[in-house]
């Protein structure tokens, strides 16, 4: 598995499919989490956690976004953080 795999399964498993698989996710939300796959799937995986962690810093749209989450109830990419943290270091990143 790659490193871009590896990230992209975290985000799948943690952010992404609870979304995409939920009856009750709105369709604008859907929306933008496929339009976040799709540019992570542009970048290498330091691009990834860099997007990452753009996103949680936060542009206005980023934040309007999570707020949607977090109105309709699903995890957040502040949500899962610290794993994603742990996990996905410079030294991962290295190895």
């Amino acid at each position: 598995m790659t490193k871009e795999e590896e990230i992209m399964n975290f985000l799948h498993e943690n952010v992404f499919d609870p979304i995409l698989n939920s009856n009750e996710a709105s369709n604008t939300l859907k929306k933008g989490v496929r339009c976040t796959i799709m540019r992570l799937n542009e970048r290498n995986a330091e691009g990834m956690i860099s997007y990452y962690w753009s996103a949680i810093i936060g542009t206005e749209r980023s934040a309007k976004f999570a707020k949607r989450m977090r109105n309709e109830g699903f995890t957040r990419f502040e949500e899962v953080i610290d794993e994603f943290r742990r996990r996905f270091n410079d030294n991962w990143l290295r190895s």
